[in-house]
């Protein structure tokens, strides 16, 4: 079943909740995701998930999980309510550890808060989240937590929905390598065209070039037979014949 939402969320996304006043708290302009920065901790309360809702997280526009330092990326956040209550969903948030020990915190990314979100019972909603990695941070590979916080019947919840590794790279560290592949591809593309047209040029060669055929004439055979066979009853026949 779960399955089956990773699908629709796509189309709820495409299609939002007329009802759902969604407020991005993202600040353009300024630097994204710097180490440390202030940041409103919707979940500082360490809240359990609620029972029945399920959630799923997916890279739409980046499915390796590669993440360029200072750069905007998005996921979406889905969520599936198999309650009997209303779903009010209030922010979204996540965290940038090291990948070996979730103790050491390296950043918190900028929390996004809804108002008015609501997901019914036997709903399911599609949520973005838009954050940055600091420019500051080091390429390699990270682990991002990140939670969405809702509440139901006025109790507060929050469900992991992704914990995993990320990827971070330089900006342009992709395009980078793709240019030096297409180099190299380049490279090799001229120099078998080369081998090619050489070889063309030697067949070539080959062909024109004609051996030319000395013609014998039946004089000169003749000649040179009778030196051969001179003294022998060959000749001694040819020279009655002759008379």
């Amino acid at each position: 079943m779960l399955i089956n939402y990773v699908f629709c969320m796509i189309v709820a996304r495409c299609e939002p909740d007329p009802d759902a006043d969604v407020v991005d708290s993202y600040e353009e302009g300024g630097d994204l995701g710097i180490v440390g920065e202030d940041v409103q901790d919707f979940g500082g309360g360490n809240f359990s998930p609620a029972p029945g809702v399920e959630t799923v997280c997916v890279f739409p526009k980046n499915p390796s999980k590669l993440i360029a330092a200072g750069e905007e990326s998005e996921l979406l956040v889905g969520i599936n309510n198999e309650g009997e209550s209303s779903i009010t969903v209030i922010a979204i948030q996540a965290s940038v550890h090291l990948p070996y020990d979730h103790r050491y915190l390296i950043q918190n990314l900028s929390a996004q808060a809804f108002n008015n979100a609501s997901v019914p019972s036997s709903a399911q909603a599609t949520f973005p989240y838009i954050f940055g990695v600091s420019k500051f941070l080091q390429p390699g590979p990270y682990d991002l937590v990140g939670t969405i916080v809702y509440e139901i019947d006025q109790n507060p919840y929050q469900s992991t929905f992704y914990n995993g590794t990320i990827e971070v790279t330089e900006v342009g560290a992709m395009l980078s390598v793709e240019s030096v592949f297409l180099f190299c591809l380049g490279v090799a593309l001229l120099g078998l065209l080369g081998f090619w047209i050489r070889g063309q040029i030697q067949n070539f060669s080959k062909k024109t070039k004609r051996v030319s055929k000395v013609e014998v004439g039946t004089g000169t055979t003749d000649a040179s037979m009778d030196e051969w066979l001179q003294g022998t009853a060959y000749t001694s026949n040819k020279s009655k014949k002759k008379k």
